[in-house]
Formats: C-alpha cells, structure tokens, sequence
C-alpha cells in the first residue's frame, strides 16, 4: 500500500523559501522532523515527513488557514515520472495502491506561464481519466467531499493529493481571481475585497461590513480601498497627503485628511481601519498595533510590505509582536494572515476585537 507520506502545498512563484520555512518551523513546533522539497519559482513546495508514517495527523494539524504563504494544502503521494504513451496506468496504479476514493477530481498546474501550457493535455485526458477511476472504484458518489488532485508540473510529472471539506482552499489553484471594478481609482481595491473574502464568511458581511459603519483608510490616496469601503455604505476618513479620487469625494462619504497616517487619531471608536501604507513592515505593525490595544476600531485589515529575504522571519516576528501587545493589554482577538492572491511582495493580516480580557 502507497503510504502518503508528505504534503503538497501550492504558493505564488518565488515564494518557496518562504512557505519551505513556515511549515518547517510549524511542524517542528508540533513534534514533526521532515524537509521541505522546493524549486524556485515553481509555485509549489512539497513538505516530506521523516519516517514511515502517514501524514495525515500533521496535515490535520497544521490547517490551510493557519498558514500564511500557501494557497492550497494536500495530503500527497510521490511524484510520479510518467511514459509519454501511457499517462493513466501510473496514475490509476498510484491511486489503487493508496486506497483512496473520492467524490470529484480537480486537475491543476502551478501558477507559472510554463504550466499554462498544459491545458490542452489536462482537457484530453479528462474524461478517460475520471471513467477508469469510477471503473477502479476510486471516484464515487458520497466520498465524504474528498477531492483527488492532479498536480502537473510537466507533460510527463503530475503529483496525485487528497484534499478534505474544511481545510482546504474551494478554488482552483487556490486562487481567488476577482474582476477589477472599472470605477474604482486603483488596482489596489482588489486587495481589500479579497481579504474580505479571505477573511469575513459571507454570511456575516450584512453585520460586519454594515452600510452607515465609520472607517479610517491611512495613506488613502488615490482611494482604492476607500473605494471598497464606500461600496459598503461607509463613512471614511481618508488619511492621506496625496489626492483623492474626484468620484470618490463626490459621495459625501469620504472626508480627505491631509495628515500623516502615523500619527494621525480618530475622533471615536470606528469600526474599521484598513491600511496599505508602503513602509517597513515592522512601523506599519507599530502604528496598527497602537490602534488595537487602545481599541480605536473594531475590526482592522492591513498590508506589511515584506522585504527581499527571510520573509517569514519578518512576518512571524510582527505577529508574534502583536499577539504579545494585545494579551498584555488584556484584549481578545482573532488574528489572521495571509498571503493573497491580490497581494505581490506583502501579506495581508486581519484582526478582530472580541473583548477585554
């Protein structure tokens, strides 16, 4: 039987290291020794547990949302090296050897140009693929919502993962592609409406992002998040030197500050502030951070740009700051990050006040 010993955890390209080191350090945390397998810019890293037993509990463990820089999470099988003139007996083999079964099947490439061009392949083999697994008794009805996975890198390399309802991301490749909305001053607006997306379950938007709420957008200019905000029936206070958008203003919703984001304080408690300042990550960490323990919002989502190198040390060291800040302070809250879709060089982290502890 075909043990599946490692996961297979899908990033963006030039991200490897990054979530190489991530899940190294958070498994070691959970009593797991492996190595982490990455090719620059492949769009994937496979994390490889020592030992001879499966890697379903540290899979379990280590959910999908808990971790920054991934965008998919598998429990995974071994690479396979497939003959050109015969793909599917590797795979059905594969598949038969492991036991598993399963309700659906998702064949993806990692987010690299090279890879889109394996869409033609993927189309072609499709349907024979998905009846000779309903032959084999793999992919049937009432599977528990498991997915199998096909995860090529080349014509003739695929690696087969499973994934389970509950810890795993619902979109092909993990990717969350939104339309960007031709009124909006900025590409950058997309960056807010994914983290929402991210972040806020769907059925909590009409509480949470509630039309009359008040909100602080710093370094606003030209208004891409003030933008969204607006969309939701929000008053905003625009912090920013720069200029806003002329539609923008002419909302009535919008009052344009022209201070500094960082020292700037709002008239009241607001219900949410929201920042994209272009910065060191550890000052926008600072500032975002005084906000929280004095409890001047509610809700807050903002970017930290990373640096060239060791990024997850710097991510990992402004969370584990702002954690200690809020349970210092004695203020409860649910903190979270994430590497989007949207995002290029920065992580997206969420916070929510719960209370006074």
């Amino acid at each position: 039987m075909t043990v599946a010993g490692e996961l297979l955890l899908y990033c963006r390209p030039g991200f490897e290291p990054d979530l190489a080191a991530e899940l190294t350090e958070k498994a070691m945390a959970l009593g797991w020794q492996g190595e982490a397998d990455i090719k620059p810019d492949a769009g994937f890293v496979r994390f490889i547990a020592a030992g001879d037993a499966p890697a379903n509990a540290l899979h379990r463990a280590l959910p999908l949302a808990s971790l920054v820089f991934a965008r998919q999470s598998l429990l995974a099988l071994p690479p396979l090296l497939l003959p050109r003139e015969d793909r599917l007996t590797p795979i059905l083999d594969q598949v038969v050897a492991s036991g598993w079964s399963f309700d659906s099947v998702w064949q993806e490439t990692p987010d690299t140009n090279e890879a889109k061009a394996l869409a033609g392949l993927i189309k072609a083999l499709k349907r024979p693929l998905e009846s000779l697994l309903k032959k084999r008794g793999a992919l049937r009805r009432k599977a528990g919502g498991r997915r199998l996975h096909l995860l090529w890198s080349d014509g003739d390399r695929v690696q087969l993962g499973m994934s389970f309802p509950g810890n795993r991301s619902e979109l092909p490749g993990g990717i969350r592609r939104l339309r960007f909305p031709h009124r909006a001053p900025s590409r950058s607006t997309l960056k807010l409406e994914e983290a929402w997306h991210e972040f806020i379950p769907r059925d909590e938007w009409g509480e949470r992002l509630e039309e009359g709420m008040q909100a602080a957008d710093l370094g606003a200019a030209p208004g891409g998040w003030t933008w969204q905000l607006v969309q939701r029936g929000m008053h905003v206070y625009a912090i920013d030197n720069g200029p806003m958008d002329k539609g923008l203003m002419a909302t009535g919703l919008v009052e344009h500050l022209r201070e500094d984001g960082f020292v700037w304080e709002p008239p009241g408690r607001l219900d949410w502030l929201v920042c994209d300042i272009v910065d060191k990550p550890s000052r926008v960490m600072a500032m975002v951070q005084r906000w929280l323990v004095r409890r001047w919002c509610r809700e807050a989502v903002f970017n930290l740009k990373l640096p060239m190198k060791r990024r997850w040390e710097e991510v990992s060291r402004c969370l584990s700051g702002l954690e200690s800040a809020l349970a210092e302070a004695g203020v409860r809250a649910e903190v979270a990050c994430r590497h989007l879709y949207h995002d290029r060089e920065e992580v997206t982290v969420h916070v929510r006040i719960l209370g006074v502890a």
